[in-house]
């Protein structure tokens, strides 16, 4: 029908218009979706004049559980702020031997990635979607330029320094002081409030790798709890029960 009416180039830049027309609409849908993402999960951080120049030059980014979402001896160009989901953040020794020091929540960012964004060196971290996640990617250089000149940034950056520094020493307090029964049994607890869940849906291998021992230890150990009526086992699942 167009043939009609229009050349063949006519046609051609009438389709590239509407495509045009239909790419802007999108582009605008979604950076309308991070604004209410921003409001809902950052309004209580970041000042207006933050979050409308965090949509703009953020970038959207979904990861699905068990991504890596940073590895070691990366190249950091991006700091994440995570707007839904949990991350898992391990630290690896030079065998190979890994091990969880942090957990990021909803609201959160890493405090870790950022002194590496600072020093300008690689990724000393190992950072994976403990669950589906969707996170906002900020360029590096953006950091600096919001801590001169943000004070919500600059409060939003020192308070999660503080907090990731707290939950380094709660890790090796933990290794240090506890029993491995004891630290499986505050990670699992600490899963539950992360998860917002009694329930949860990992294997015996999972938990041994996060707290670097072998998966017979842990199934021996979960089953020592579960005498104890303190969780229950089903095939993959675990009910942490309180009393």
């Amino acid at each position: 029908m167009l043939r009609g009416h229009f050349e063949d180039a006519n046609i051609e830049l009438l389709l590239k218009f509407c495509l045009t027309i239909h790419i802007k609409n999108v582009n605008d849908y979604f950076w309308n979706m991070i604004d209410k993402q921003l409001l809902q999960k950052f309004d209580y951080i970041f000042d207006d004049k933050l979050i409308n120049t965090i949509s703009e030059v953020g970038m959207l980014r979904e990861f699905d559980k068990d991504d890596i979402i940073i590895d070691l001896d990366q190249e950091l160009k991006y700091i994440p702020l995570l707007i839904e989901g949990n991350i898992k953040i391990i630290r690896e020794d030079e065998n190979g031997h890994d091990i969880v020091i942090y957990y990021l929540e909803s609201g959160d960012t890493c405090a870790m990635s950022l002194t590496c964004c600072l020093q300008k060196s690689k990724s000393k971290i190992r950072a994976i979607a403990d669950e589906d996640s969707r996170l906002i990617m900020i360029p590096v250089a953006k950091n600096n330029e919001w801590f001169n000149n943000n004070e919500s940034w600059r409060n939003f950056i020192l308070e999660s320094y503080q907090v990731r520094f707290n939950e380094m020493l709660e890790t090796i307090d933990s290794l240090a002081f506890l029993k491995l029964d004891e630290r499986l049994l505050k990670y699992l607890t600490d899963k539950v409030k992360l998860t917002a869940s009694t329930t949860l849906l990992n294997t015996h291998q999972e938990i041994a790798e996060d707290l670097n021992t072998s998966r017979v230890v842990i199934s021996r150990l979960l089953k020592q709890l579960e005498n104890e009526g303190k969780i229950s086992l089903a095939r993959n699942k675990i009910e942490v029960e309180f009393h």
